[in-house]
């Protein structure tokens, strides 16, 4: 196993659609796979595209640990060809950072739930139904696979801050979008 470099914004492997895996079984997915968790687990993420560890295979992988969503808790998931449905109109909005996109965090909209379908690298079909910071997670590390960072999704880029300004307090605009009643 081997740390992979994460590629990051501006670079133009994370502009471009994947190619599909044509063997999700074969040697090279597992190698890949046992990459991107050795270097996710360094960078002390929650997924990782195979786009960022500049590899245009539509690979991802992810976790939820209870202490991001005392609701859920979602073991290691590895998904090959990974496909999303959304299962509502509705748009709720959270802060998402990205290892491609360092010591920033923006305010993102995203589908609240989702179905998501893949292949893991065993064979077997992947086919759960993902809610809140799951569901996001979800979305996020697919968006790489199409070209997409979360800035991309962003409504208002004044809301790309530096995680250090955090500290300062969260936007009005934040709160407000986020449904916060006290927001003015």
């Amino acid at each position: 196993m081997a740390i992979l470099k994460i590629a990051r914004m501006g670079h133009p492997i994370l502009r471009v659609r994947a190619q599909e895996v044509t063997d999700p079984r074969g040697p090279q997915v597992q190698k890949l796979v046992d990459d991107m968790l050795e270097t996710m687990i360094d960078a002390d993420g929650r997924g990782l595209a195979a786009t960022q560890v500049h590899v245009p295979l539509r690979v991802v992988i992810f976790q939820v640990p209870p202490e991001d969503d005392d609701e859920v808790d979602v073991p290691m998931t590895i998904l090959v060809n990974p496909v999303i449905e959304q299962l509502t109109e509705e748009v709720e909005y959270d802060w998402e950072a990205c290892l491609s996109v360092p010591e920033l965090i923006g305010l993102v909209p995203r589908c609240p739930k989702i179905r998501y379908r893949g292949t893991a690298p065993d064979g077997t079909e992947v086919d759960r139904v993902a809610e809140g910071f799951h569901a996001r997670v979800v979305q996020h590390e697919c968006d790489h696979l199409d070209g997409f960072l979360y800035p991309q999704r962003m409504d208002d880029m004044s809301l790309l801050v530096f995680r250090e300004e955090m500290r300062n307090g969260i936007p009005d605009e934040a709160r407000r979008l986020m449904g916060d009643d006290d927001a003015e």
